[in-house]
């Protein structure tokens, strides 16, 4: 009676059965025990379920087929002696062997741990070295060798502020390697444009980095991050316009700027955070002017607050409440109000809350906020095209300030700001009785293109020809001007 021992996979086993079976026509007898913990795969390291198995058969020739499908399906086969006490001296062995390969393994792994430990004290001194390392030769691949090869010469910009500071650095470097040879700093004339520098801290960077997301000024020229500091946070406020969101933000953002020293050793590694926190000082004036337009609006987490006491004091009795779905506020006395409804004096700050409970409250709101943009959007494209011609001024370049600045201030202020004039002349003009006669600042605007004769249902202003003789020439100096202009600044070579 001889025997073949081994494990094969446990998936394997029912197909390996029914094979062994039929190629040796069930003349052999499996015996087999599922092993319970798993064992790791040496070829893929994934944890499998194997199964142990013994072959019991007689000749030569069923130990051969019985190998051949053992090899088919990639059975590890074991060596199984014959006796008892063979099987039982190879069994010590094994398990010897099992317990001095565990304590190499042991000591192995112990090994690897004190040699990672140390190691690990020492990775950030060793990632700071490298990175610094990495620095130092990449620069150097920007120098040039001498025609003795004994010295190297590099050419950069540096802010004349800064030479002193540079010098000093190559002297420390040339005492800590130990040189005797003193670096020399020359300042070298040259034709070219020095690049754009922008000298900025922990607060400016933010701003400087939106600024140059559109475009970075060239030498010499204003940079507009300056005015940035206040325009952008002020600008989103008035989009925003929410006092209790703002507040939020506020509060949040100073709480990145009290602690930001232990947030930066923290090392946080997330981009979102990174975004954040690099924009702490623009959220926190953000949130600020936020404040402060919600307060305008009188709009806290789009609720009203009355905190000075509305001027208008509403005196229906139940009886005219029920009567009428709709009631409308007067400011002066009529037939039927005896007495006024207004307390002769506006809100003292912002809008009156009395409009939160008012049917136009949003037309009124939106007017009010939509005509605020106007305004400010008119004087910040006015302030920037300004900016455009100092630099212009600056560099004493004629043809683009007679051909470039000058036409766009005149195209921008002649259309939008006239806009803004026609916003400040309509609520100056037209009170409260002829509110129904005010002009639509849409129609005029659109008029204004075509040129024609605005219509109103009033008598009372008298100022429709002037008005229309003043569009007309606005018109016909903008186009003459600026379409020569823009032809004159096309066909001039660029260079």
């Amino acid at each position: 009676m001889s025997s073949i021992a081994g494990v094969i996979l446990r998936e394997k086993l029912p197909p390996f059965e029914r094979m062994l079976w039929r190629a040796c026509s069930g003349n052999v007898f499996l015996k087999q025990a599922e092993i319970e913990l798993p064992l790791e795969d040496p070829l893929t390291g994934e944890k499998v379920y194997k199964i142990v198995f013994i072959i019991f058969f007689q000749g030569d020739q069923l130990k051969s087929r019985a190998s051949k499908i053992c090899e088919g399906f990639h059975a590890t086969v074991y060596p199984c002696p014959e006796s008892a006490a063979d099987r039982r001296t190879m069994l010590i062995d094994v398990i010897q062997k099992i317990e001095d390969l565990e304590t190499v393994l042991t000591q192995t792994q112990q090994h690897r741990q004190r040699i990672l430990e140390a190691a690990a004290r020492n990775l950030n001194s060793w990632f700071i070295r490298v990175r610094k390392m990495k620095a130092i030769y990449h620069t150097l691949n920007f120098f040039d060798l001498d025609v003795t090869t004994k010295c190297m010469i590099g050419e950069c910009w540096c802010a004349l502020s800064d030479l002193d500071q540079v010098n000093l650095a190559l002297c420390r470097g040339m005492q800590r390697s130990g040189s005797t040879i003193q670096p020399i700093l020359n300042a070298m004339p040259t034709r070219d444009q020095p690049p754009t520098f922008h000298r900025t801290n922990k607060f400016t960077v933010a701003f400087q980095k939106i600024v140059d997301a559109y475009g970075v000024a060239k030498y010499r020229e204003v940079n507009p991050a300056l005015f940035t500091i206040i325009t952008f946070p002020f600008l989103f406020a008035v989009m925003f316009g929410d006092a209790g969101h703002g507040l939020i933000m506020f509060l949040f953002a100073l709480w990145m700027v009290l602690w930001e020293e232990r947030l930066i050793s923290m090392k946080i590694k997330d981009e979102l955070w990174d975004t954040f926190f690099g924009g702490r000082y623009v959220i926190l004036l953000m949130g600020a002017f936020s404040i402060y337009t919600g307060i305008i609006y009188n709009d806290v987490f789009s609720k009203s607050v009355n905190l000075f006491g509305s001027s208008w004091y509403p005196d229906y009795d139940k009886r005219a409440l029920v009567a009428k779905d709709l009631l409308q506020l007067e400011p002066r006395t009529s037939e039927n109000i005896t007495e006024p409804m207004f307390a002769g004096q506006p809100y003292p700050f912002g809008v009156d809350p009395v409009w939160q409970i008012s049917s136009n409250k949003i037309p009124f709101t939106n007017s009010l906020k939509m005509k605020t943009s106007i305004i400010l959007a008119v004087f910040h494209m006015v302030f920037g095209v300004s900016l455009s011609f100092c630099n212009d001024k600056f560099f004493n370049n004629s043809l683009s300030i007679w051909c470039e600045a000058l036409p766009q201030l005149l195209f921008l202020t002649s259309i939008f700001g006239y806009l803004v004039v026609v916003i400040f002349y309509k609520w100056a003009a037209y009170t409260a009785d002829e509110a129904s006669t005010a002009p639509s600042l849409l129609l005029s605007r659109c008029k204004m293109c075509m040129v024609t004769m605005p219509s109103f249902t009033s008598s009372a202003h008298q100022h429709v020809p002037v008005q229309l003789r003043c569009k007309r020439r606005i018109w016909g100096l903008v186009l003459q001007w600026t379409g020569k202009n823009c032809v004159i600044q096309i066909c001039f070579p660029i260079f």
